[in-house]
């Protein structure tokens, strides 16, 4: 069974930082897009971020210019680093290790996912 982790949520101020942590453990992570999602209270599971094996890399319009994900193959880790936080930014958020990318979306594969980790905003 796959084990996908995410690490480094919390609390932080408006216009602060956190890094959030996804290690899966998958013989084939160095070939998957990973994805970052976020789940506020009352709303679906949107994604944040996602990233394919070259590292190319694509974001919801709402972090654009803000967070960044990034891969460490080696550590079998991806990580999203959030800068210049906002309320709005408060929610779950959720690491899959599997996605597909096809026309223009990205589907995850629902064996995939992490827990989920807290990351709360104040004003």
């Amino acid at each position: 069974q796959v084990q996908v982790e995410e690490s480094g949520g919390g609390l932080a101020q408006a216009g602060g930082s956190l890094r959030l942590s996804c290690g899966a453990s998958l013989s084939t992570f160095m070939l998957n897009t990973i994805g970052w999602y976020r789940q506020a209270p009352g709303k679906q599971r949107a994604l944040v971020a996602a990233i394919d094996s070259g590292g190319r890399a694509k974001y919801g319009d709402s972090v654009k210019g803000r967070f960044t994900i990034s891969r460490n193959n080696a550590k079998n880790t991806v990580y999203l680093q959030m800068n210049n936080l906002k309320p709005e930014d408060t929610a779950v958020y959720y690491c899959n290790a599997d996605l597909t990318y096809y026309n223009d979306d990205y589907y995850p594969d629902v064996g995939t996912w992490g827990q989920g980790t807290q990351v709360t905003v104040s004003s």
